[in-house]
């Protein structure tokens, strides 16, 4: 009687041995893919799992979104310009069994994939699209690496293309074509104020021209402005209808 309960007592242990071997505690923002002798067996929910400790291995995958740096890659740009570019994948697991199953490494596998797509991508722009269409290029490139990573199981949400490093030589070409603009358009609002000048001018003379007394008025305006400086000067005043009539002799 007491060896039957020893063996039942050993029994018992091993079997929550065992159990509490085959847990597997999955978070929230994680999926398991069980291998049961080296063949795809289900996908563990979050939560407690149980397994067989013996026969099955859990790869436990992220499934939340992660950001991917593409490094800097040089590109010849269509009207033969290097320039240096990078960018940020971000995507995520929405199949974690393919995700597993058909890459070795589906993080590097999307990484790469991203940079040769970012190459060939910016590679069919000229250097004034480069800079003006990132958002178009943007997508462009997310679109080809989505197709591909879909069968990785992977969702590329979106591509944000973030430095353009341009050459030394280009920078300051387009530094001096920057400042040739502001100079032009400093000129054209410089002419554009000296045409609304010579026009209110233009509008006070006539008017002046036009009402009767008016240039005597403003006459008189202009000596009482020369009478306040305290230099000495001579004033010789004719009259407005002897001046005209000395000046049709």
């Amino acid at each position: 009687m007491d060896f039957a309960i020893v063996m039942l007592s050993f029994l018992v242990i091993v079997l929550a041995v065992i159990t509490i071997n085959g847990i597997r505690i999955i978070n929230q923002y994680e999926r398991g893919v069980v291998l049961r002798l080296g063949r795809f067996k289900r996908t563990l929910e979050p939560g407690l799992n149980v397994v067989n400790p013996f026969f099955d291995k859990v790869i436990k995958v992220d499934v939340r979104t992660r950001p991917m740096d593409i490094p800097k890659q040089e590109v010849i740009t269509r009207d033969n310009v290097t320039v240096n570019v990078d960018a940020v994948v971000y995507a995520r697991v929405i199949n974690p069994q393919k995700a597993v199953l058909e890459t070795t490494d589906y993080r590097y596998a999307t990484s790469t994939f991203a940079q040769t797509a970012l190459r060939d991508v910016t590679g069919n722009f000229d250097l004034d699209e480069l800079l003006s269409k990132r958002d178009e290029i943007s997508i462009k490139i997310r679109e080809i690496v989505d197709v591909q990573t879909d069968k990785w199981g992977i969702d590329i949400e979106s591509v944000k293309l973030q430095n353009i490093e341009l050459p030394s030589d280009m920078k300051r070409a387009m530094a001096k074509q920057a400042e040739a603009e502001r100079e032009r358009r400093a000129a054209i609002i410089s002419a554009d104020g000296e045409k609304a000048a010579a026009r209110a001018v233009s509008e006070a003379a006539s008017l002046l021209a036009s009402t009767p007394g008016g240039l005597n008025i403003r006459t008189l305006q202009t000596l009482e402005k020369i009478s306040s400086d305290p230099s000495q000067k001579t004033v010789v005043l004719l009259p407005t209808d002897l001046a005209g009539k000395l000046g049709s002799l």
